[in-house]
């Protein structure tokens, strides 16, 4: 397919995007709206009596099961289907996030850390999941789309839980907790009665074991999927100081807390209004390109920041312009992994998710200590590894060439 080709419309997709996608892009929204803990979980540590070490150490619990969950769930999907996988990982974790307010108190932070531990492994292991289900339901042709309206699912209810979440905190801090189980409990319900049970590379011929060490030996041979990982591991310590670095660069140079505000509302309008059209255009480019372009576009964005010079106007737009990476590289390099055989496909996903929420947990620690140490040079070594990342996704994600 040439890039000449004039780009599907975002309406034509939506429109023949089948029911059971639609069903579970909807679960994925509801589940989100409640996702509170990696988000106010310090915050309702503190007001327990939590010290910010002991809240550091219980945020640091959370991060290692949602690593151990992304690979989980890739097994669990060839072995029950990923409509058993969902049902199993939100009822999970609805029942840990609902006693988790009887340990929340600085004596029992030992059973806190565990019941954390196991929240975040149950609560991600339903993403493989659901990117076997998508690529599984989604045409060929719309794979990329579907993935960019799973982004759009996860990031509109990542907008409107703060405000949910605020005034919950108004009656109780429990009921953060409370709700979050809640919303878990229900996308468990919607994906027993909504969703269909497809079997995922089946191995009809080899025992199971075999067959899982086939697979992941498929897996850890792949030299080009690494360096897919590597570009995804350093992607998203890159996209982590968004959150930790930029409001540390803001508060540093005087301006209010209100300017941060700003920019992440910016950016989450721009992810909501803008990702389905770019995607529309994106599609028709070949992966690498995608991908390589988008991350070297977060690069310049995240290194823009080193050179706004103190203007609120400069923050905002670089901003944008990381933005528009994240929204060029991300459908593309979250839907690849979904392009491999059925046999190894949810390993592969489970591989990649499980990369990026190291990424995501690797990035705060990468983040205050290079702004100790740096101040605004951050930026600069955000941009360089940008190009890093871009390069790694460009090898990893080329085509081998046939030979003759």
């Amino acid at each position: 397919m040439t890039t000449t080709e004039k780009p599907a419309g975002v309406l034509a997709v939506l429109r023949r995007t089948p029911t059971p996608v639609r069903s579970l892009l909807g679960g994925v929204l509801v589940n989100q709206l409640g996702a509170f803990v990696q988000t106010f979980m310090v915050l309702y540590l503190v007001f327990r009596g939590f010290s910010a070490g002991q809240a550091g150490l219980v945020i640091a619990a959370y991060s290692i099961g949602s690593v151990l969950g992304g690979l989980a769930g890739g097994e669990l999907v060839h072995r029950v289907g990923p409509r058993a996988t969902i049902t199993a990982a939100m009822a999970g974790s609805a029942a840990i996030l609902a006693v988790v307010p009887f340990f929340g108190r600085p004596g029992l932070l030992v059973p806190l850390m565990a019941a954390l531990l196991l929240a975040g492994l149950a609560t991600q292991s339903y993403r493989p999941a659901a990117a076997v289900l998508l690529s599984e339901l989604m045409p060929d042709a719309d794979r990329v789309m579907g993935f960019s309206m799973m982004r759009i699912a996860l990031n509109l209810g990542a907008a409107l839980s703060p405000l949910i979440a605020a005034g919950l905190i108004l009656l109780d801090w429990n009921l953060l907790l409370w709700f979050d189980a809640a919303t878990a409990l229900l996308y468990a319900v919607l994906a027993v009665r909504l969703l269909p049970d497809l079997r995922v590379g089946r191995e009809t011929s080899a025992p199971a074991e075999s067959g899982t060490r086939a697979a992941y030996r498929t897996l850890l041979r792949d030299g080009r999927f690494w360096f897919f990982l590597g570009s995804v591991l350093i992607g998203s310590v890159i996209y982590v100081q968004y959150t930790v670095a930029l409001p540390l660069k803001i508060t540093a140079e005087g301006h209010s807390a209100g300017l941060y505000s700003v920019v992440l509302v910016t950016a989450s309008a721009v992810l909501i209004l803008c990702e389905l059209k770019i995607t529309s255009y994106v599609t028709r480019w070949p992966g690498h390109v995608a991908a390589t372009a988008g991350t070297v576009l977060m690069g310049l964005g995240v290194a823009g920041f080193g050179i706004s010079g103190g203007s609120a106007v400069a923050l905002v737009a670089c901003t944008v312009v990381f933005v528009f990476g994240i929204m060029t590289n991300g459908p593309t390099m979250f839907a690849y992994p979904s392009t491999f055989p059925a046999a190894v496909k949810a390993r592969y996903i489970s591989a990649h998710q499980a990369t990026f929420g190291l990424g995501m947990a690797l990035g705060p620690l990468f983040g205050v200590a290079a702004w100790v140490a740096l101040g605004n040079g951050v930026w600069w070594l955000c941009g360089a590894l940008g190009l890093v990342a871009a390069l790694c996704a460009l090898l990893g994600m080329t085509a081998r060439r046939a030979t003759p």
